[in-house]
């Protein structure tokens, strides 16, 4: 559902009667692009807002969301998720102005923001520990189905001549809403969630369900442990900033900055428009936005195998490196080749730029992509995971907005800087995997604080327990209130 949101919107804006409809303004300079050259055709703040106003309605209701996943449980606020999807939907397929096309995909907004708040919790809890990163990754995955699948509409209806093919592309996010609606319906609420509000013999019926075994009491006991320390948090966001959960933080906020940085989404999105100012005309742009779909898709399954075998940071790196090159490679190519008036990229060059993007997309699918929602959601302690996910799911949309908002703008000052400018952030992202981000594979979550956090050669300063760096004082106050402040009650265990 998401990544179709996402994979729609840049074909359905490079549509001429969708354009000439909503946008008369971008309508007559694609037309004539005489006036403004290639990189800026598209520059309009009106038109970026019909883009990012879904990640803006997604960042406000996150909030909501991390209280309803808490209270009520991560089923419900699927469903309600799933509610949002649909009405938002209506409203697109149907639109007759602006402002119902924009309201529209604010309630898209509302039901990524449930829906990313619950989805990634959801399956992290329910996974057995062996094949979580695999597990999570398939909600990645997904959205890079979601993308191609997107991608395939608008090619399709793109050809439709009657001028309401962009209402057939937005109004087929309609299938993903309704099995999202359904498939919420029928699945149980996790055993961690049933168990945080108390509901303790259900949470174990849906844990022997789900570990298809009777041998569950060892992980029963540390949900009822990990939940009953959860509880005594009164304020999970004020205990998001303490100073032993600083690495984690840090960590998932550095994640979904980095993750934006990496120009993906700019390319995701606009990829159509795009390969459409590079000169590639516009049946060949949306043709070139499927190839470079398909091969997020198919690099996404390769981490899926991978990320439990190879580990995280060995993905990450490899791919920094990846993508770094292809990006440089790409402003040199548009640098020498693409004048502004200029539509004739040499039919070798226009192929090799195609390849590029997609090595760099590649690389991204099986390293950033992916592991910026999946290392976030594993390394949270189960008191600040709620919060975690939420802090985590926000920051990546206030930054997928600022660069939705931002990036026709940008790519027609910098021109193909552009792709300079984002390979700098590649840089800077490889040298902080190398030094601050630890190896989480085949840890259970539980033992994370022990065996991820105390072994860092940096992070382990923050990991005091009480007494080392922090004075006695701490240790014994926590002992005497018996909860978790400043040292790690699952070591009683």
């Amino acid at each position: 559902m998401f990544g179709y949101d996402v994979g729609v919107s840049g074909g359905v804006t490079s549509m001429p009667d969708f354009l000439k409809k909503f946008f008369p303004v971008v309508y007559r300079k694609t037309r004539n692009p005489g006036t403004d050259g290639n990189y800026c055709k598209y520059d309009n703040q009106g038109l970026q807002l019909f883009t990012s106003s879904l990640y803006l309605a997604g960042l406000t209701a996150t909030f909501f969301a991390s209280y309803t996943t808490r209270t009520l449980g991560r089923r419900l606020t699927m469903l309600i998720a799933g509610f949002f999807f649909i009405v938002g939907v209506v409203l697109n397929a149907a639109a007759q102005d602006l402002a119902m096309l924009i309201v529209g995909r604010i309630l898209l907004g509302c039901g990524v923001g449930f829906a990313n708040q619950a989805v990634p919790l959801f399956l992290s809890e329910i996974a057995p520990t062996r094949i979580r990163g695999g597990l999570n990754i398939l909600f990645q995955l997904n959205v890079t189905v979601g993308i191609l699948f997107a991608n395939l509409v608008n090619y399709g209806t793109a050809k439709i001549e009657g001028g309401w093919g962009w209402r057939l592309s937005l109004g087929l996010a309609g299938i993903p809403a309704l099995l999202l609606t359904v498939g919420a319906l029928l699945v149980v609420d996790s055993p961690n969630s049933l168990i945080e509000r108390g509901r303790l013999e259900e949470g174990k019926s849906v844990l022997r369900k789900i570990r298809g075994t009777d041998n569950i009491e060892p992980e029963f006991l540390e949900l009822v442990e990990a939940s009953r320390l959860a509880k005594q948090v009164k304020h999970p966001f004020r205990n998001l900033l303490q100073r032993r959960n600083r690495p984690q933080l840090v960590i998932a906020v550095a994640l979904q900055i980095f993750q934006q940085c990496t120009g993906i989404n700019a390319i995701m999105f606009y990829a159509p428009v795009l390969f459409d100012t590079l000169g590639f005309g516009n049946d060949a742009a949306l043709y070139s936005a499927v190839i470079t779909g398909a091969v997020n898709v198919l690099s996404t399954v390769v981490s899926i195998y991978s990320v439990d075998k190879v580990g995280r940071r060995v993905l990450l790196l490899e791919a920094g490196v990846q993508m770094f090159l292809s990006q440089v490679v790409i402003a040199i190519i548009l640098g020498v080749k693409v004048k502004d008036h200029s539509d004739d990229l040499h039919k070798g060059f226009a192929i090799f730029v195609v390849v590029m993007v997609c090595t760099f997309v590649s690389a991204f699918a099986w390293s950033w992509g992916p592991l910026g929602w999946l290392i976030p959601s594993e390394t949270f302690p189960l008191e600040t995971r709620s919060a975690g996910q939420s802090v985590t799911v926000c920051v990546n949309l206030l930054f997928t907005f600022v660069i939705a908002q931002a990036f026709l703008s940008m790519l027609c000052h910098f021109k193909f800087g552009i792709f300079l400018f984002f390979s700098g952030w590649v840089l800077l992202m490889s040298i902080f995997t190398l030094f601050l981000i630890p190896e989480t594979k085949n840890v259970p979550i539980e033992e994370m604080t022990e065996r991820v956090w105390k072994q860092h050669w940096f992070w382990k300063r923050f990991m005091d327990d009480g007494y080392d760096g922090a004075g006695v004082k701490n240790g014994d106050f926590a002992k005497k209130n018996g909860h978790a402040n400043g040292f790690d009650p699952t070591s009683q265990l």
